[in-house]
């Protein structure tokens, strides 16, 4: 087109030729504004813009416009990867109730004999002992924590030939391995002091201590009902924490 407006002699064929190059211009401006607007809808709202299928038929082709750079680019190499599985982690088995739940080396071990009521006046010579029966508690002691060993020998009443033993400690939870003293600590630690629940139990593995996370839920909850407001007469966890010597 330049050739023919340099080889144009007369400025009224100039001013033709120049109107044929500015209406092929504007024609591709045209052409380029729609490519935009549909680049726009198309590319950049997806969610909120509905599809006009006529559009593609105002596309330009890349090859069209000219210029270099307009060889599309080629396909990444792709690469196929075998499947694979992975194993389920096992979830740890909390301890049996009956079984040690602590590390001996780790935390301290209070013993405490208790002595069985049906031994008491007697001689050592009219009884003996046979054996004896072990339960351990989790305690607490400011800042630090404490197992409470009851030891409750197992004797023999040598006139009657009758086993006899003193009973398990009564605690404010039945058959609950955790002491009066560990339940007030923990609630106060969780709600006084916004120590929450998985950061004791942390505290409880460094001290050796292996519980789960549920049982201290399960124990918060129970603590919780015994707070309830009780009828005259009735025991609670403030007449244990009362009356309790190792709190």
């Amino acid at each position: 087109m330049s050739k023919a407006l340099e080889t144009a002699q007369k400025p009224t064929d100039q001013v033709a030729v120049l109107m044929v190059i500015n209406a092929r211009q504007q024609e591709e401006i045209s052409h380029l504004k729609r490519q935009l607007e549909w680049f726009r809808r198309h590319l950049f709202g997806q969610k909120s813009e509905r599809r006009n299928p006529d559009l593609y038929s105002l596309q330009l082709a890349f090859s069209d416009l000219g210029g270099e750079g307009n060889t599309p680019p080629p396909a990444p190499d792709t690469q196929t990867v075998a499947a694979h599985s992975r194993n389920k982690p096992a979830k740890p088995t909390p301890p049996a109730e009956d079984g040690l739940f602590f590390d001996e080396s780790k935390l301290p071990v209070e013993t405490i004999t208790l002595p069985c009521k049906e031994a008491e006046g007697l001689d050592p010579a009219q009884y003996e002992i046979v054996s004896e029966k072990v339960s351990h508690r989790l305690a607490q002691r400011p800042a630090s924590y404490v197992i409470l060993k009851y030891v409750r020998p197992v004797i023999k009443l040598k006139e009657t030939q009758t086993l006899v033993c003193a009973p398990a400690p009564q605690g404010v939870l039945d058959n609950s391995r955790a002491d009066v003293s560990f339940l007030a600590g923990m609630v106060v630690d969780k709600f006084l002091y916004h120590q929450p629940l998985y950061r004791q139990h942390q505290r409880l593995g460094s001290n050796g201590v292996t519980v789960s996370r549920p049982w201290l839920t399960q124990l918060t909850h129970a603590a919780l009902e015994l707070l309830r407001p009780h009828s005259p007469g009735s025991t609670g966890i403030h007449s244990h924490l009362s009356g309790h010597h190792h709190g």
